[in-house]
Formats: C-alpha cells, structure tokens, sequence
C-alpha cells in the first residue's frame, strides 16, 4: 500500500495483445494510502471491448545488515523480511501479473527469496488423504497475491472480489518501495499479512469508499477452524492532503484444540485506523492506530499499539524518514492458567527507525537504515546463543537489539 503521494508514477511496459498495443502503468504512487488499495484492485477494470489488457510489474529487494549484538545464531529476531546479520540477502523478488477483460479482472503476485519465508510462517499445516492433497507453508509460501474481480454495473460501480489479499489491517505494504522506511513497524509485523476470501467494495461518493470482506482468518489460505472471520472499512478521502482508514476485523483465530477455546468461543476483535497528512509538497506524515480484545477460557486478552510517521523530501531525489512505534499485550489469566501471548513473547515491544533514501532512478531507490528494537523481557539475541535441549528452538536472551541496514530496491 502506497504512503508517498510524491514520487511519480512508474511507467510500466509496452505491451502488443490481440494485435492492439497497449502502454501499461502501475498504480498511480500518487494515490493518498486510505485509497491506494482500493485502485490497486480496481486498476484496469474499465470495458475493452473482447481484447485482454495485460500490465505487468515487479521488484527486486536486496540488502546487507549488522546486527550490533552479534548473535551468534544469525538471527535478528522479529523483524520480518530484515532478519540475518552480518549477510546479504536477497529479500524479495516479484512478478505481479494482472489481467483484464472488460469488467473481469485477474491478478497474480509470485514471489521468491527471504521475505516468504517469514511471510507464510503462520500458515496452518493441515494434511492431505488417499485424494486430496496437502495445504501448508511450501504450498502457498511463493503466493504473494492472487485474485480474481468483477466490476459488477450497480449504481457507482460495484468491485467483488476473491483470492489471497494483501491484509488491509494497517497503512504499511509488501514492496518496500512503496514504504518510507526499509523496515516494517512492529505493528506490521506482529498483525496479519494476508487473507483468503471474498470482499467487495463500493464508492458511495468519490471521497467514501466503503468495503466489507470474508476470510478464513489471519494469516491461513487454508483455516485452522470452522468459524470464519469478517471486516469492514471506510477509507475517506477528506482532502487532497488528508486521508482516513478505519476498519473492524473479527474472528475466532485459535485452533479447535486450543486451551483458550476450553468452554468458550474466543472471538477476536479489532479495531484500526490511521490518518495521512501532507501539510507541504515536501513532508508527509501518518499516525496509526490499533487495539483489540479477545475474551476466551482464562478471561480477555487484549493490545494497544500505536505508530508515528514521518518524511521529508530533502532534496527531489533524497529523503529522510522516522518512525517510532509501541506495541503492548496482556494475556488473560485466571486460576486455572495464562492464556498464549498472541503476538510477542513479552508484554511489550518498541522500535525506532531512521532511514535515508536515496532516489538515482525513477525505479531504484538505496536505503541506508538505523533501527533500536526494545522489549520487556528477553526477545532478541545477543552473543553466544544456547538452544532448548528439548524443542531445539533458539533461546533469546537480550532485551534490545541495535542494527544497520543498506538495502537498495528496484522496480518496473
């Protein structure tokens, strides 16, 4: 999801299809973030008679980090797709397709590298018989998107969609070119990355767009249970310099065997929001938002998060950006236990970031990165790291982690 209304829009490809030729675009990078989604699926839709417009698009992410604390496992520990110290990765690298026929479209994002490793980690594993075949993590994991749309002729126009989405929980998107800083916020990280289902979205005037949307839950293209999971949204465009997004996601996100579930039906509810202003052609800032409960077995678990967003177009190819951000969680307990942490394995998590980007191309921007990651208790990694003689799994022993990214990214 774009939150740069500034840079230009990025020309795409020329591209010959039944004998018609066609100068495809990406979305305009101009679109304030409360719409952005919202024209990303609806792009393209318009009638063309029998003739398919193709757009094709993509991008390459590759970096280096140092992690301060040396660990000695190579990890830095919840931070997503900027993980593995003292290396160089190649992040992510996407090929996004998107078909249209008149009022039908198709789009489908694959992607290869890092970033889907950490992407799928959540996917339930739920196994296959004598005639169906497995669902799991190596199935999906090269999936970034995949939907199918129909812009049905009612009133202003009525988008239906189905397939794998982007989550609309939260400003922040997967293309790092699209973000104005390197890494994601806390927020991004621990709340869901995508979900599978269907949604519609319907303009009710040209600044109110309302949508509404089913899906298997959080992060499952298949479900790990039987209940399904709902969301509502209003993105409101109130000037060309300020947008609003505010959504409600619920559901019931344990596992049928989970002990939260023990006697009750654990249904989680969220509520988000951010607002984007850009009060000059030059700064642009973003407040988000983000709290939620779930009563169950041991009595309500909730969150509060929040972040706070911050650029500046130093120069017409260099700018500097900041993000701080806290994220806090409580588990509910009573006599008969704790129930799981949702997100964190401590009460709470910080970051501050500060990113210089570098723009040398229209299509290429370099990124030099400073991030402080704090947490309640032990969290990160620092030095030599021990490892659970039972489960094998990494022991995490520091409370803060310090780290210095280059990355650079390129698109078409």
């Amino acid at each position: 999801m774009k939150i740069d209304r500034y840079v230009p829009a990025l020309p795409g490809l020329i591209l010959t299809l039944a004998g018609r030729v066609v100068h495809a675009q990406t979305a305009p990078a101009e679109a304030p973030p409360a719409t952005a989604a919202i024209a990303s699926a609806s792009e393209g839709t318009s009638r063309t008679g029998t003739r398919a417009v193709v757009t094709l698009a993509g991008y390459v992410e590759a970096l280096y980090q140092w992690n301060f604390n040396r660990p000695s496992n190579g990890i830095t520990n919840f931070r997503g797709f900027d993980n593995r110290h003292n290396t160089f990765t190649l992040s992510n690298v996407v090929l996004d397709a998107t078909g249209t026929l008149g009022p039908v479209s198709v789009r489908l994002a694959l992607q290869v590298g890092s970033t889907p490793e950490t992407y799928y980690l959540a996917e339930p594993d739920r196994g296959g018989a004598g005639g169906a075949g497995a669902s799991n993590f190596d199935v999906w994991k090269f999936v970034q998107q995949g939907v199918v749309a129909w812009r049905a002729p009612l009133g202003r126009g009525l988008l239906v969609e189905a397939g794998v989405f982007l989550s609309p929980i939260g400003p922040e998107g997967m293309a790092v070119k699209d973000q104005w800083n390197w890494s994601r916020s806390n927020l991004f990280f621990g709340l869901p990355f995508y979900h599978t289902g269907m949604r519609a979205s319907y303009g009710l005037t040209d600044a109110l767009t309302l949508s509404v949307a089913g899906y298997n839950g959080w992060n499952s293209v298949v479900d790990n249970n039987d209940e399904k999971s709902v969301s509502a949204a209003l993105d409101y465009v109130v000037t060309d310099r300020v947008t609003f997004h505010a959504l409600y996601f619920g559901g019931v996100e344990r596992a049928p065997d989970a002990p939260e579930r023990r006697g009750s039906t654990p249904w989680r509810h969220v509520l988000d929001g951010y607002l984007a202003v850009y009060p000059r052609p030059w700064l642009s800032l973003m407040l988000h938002g983000n709290v939620g409960a779930e009563p169950n077995a041991f009595g309500t678990s909730w969150w509060a998060a929040g972040a706070l967003y911050a650029r500046v177009r130093l120069r017409p190819w260099l700018y500097l950006a900041a993000r701080g951000d806290f994220f806090h969680e409580a588990a509910a307990r009573d006599a008969a236990g704790t129930a799981s942490n949702i997100f964190w394995p401590t009460s709470w998590v910080s970051s501050g970031t500060a990113t210089l980007d570098a723009r040398p191309h229209d299509n290429a921007s370099v990124r030099l990165e400073y991030r402080h990651d704090a947490a309640g208790g032990p969290t990160y990694f620092r030095g030599a790291v021990a490892t659970d003689p039972m489960t094998r799994a990494f022991v995490p022993n520091a409370r803060s982690q310090d780290t210095l990214t280059l990355g650079m990214t390129t698109w078409f």
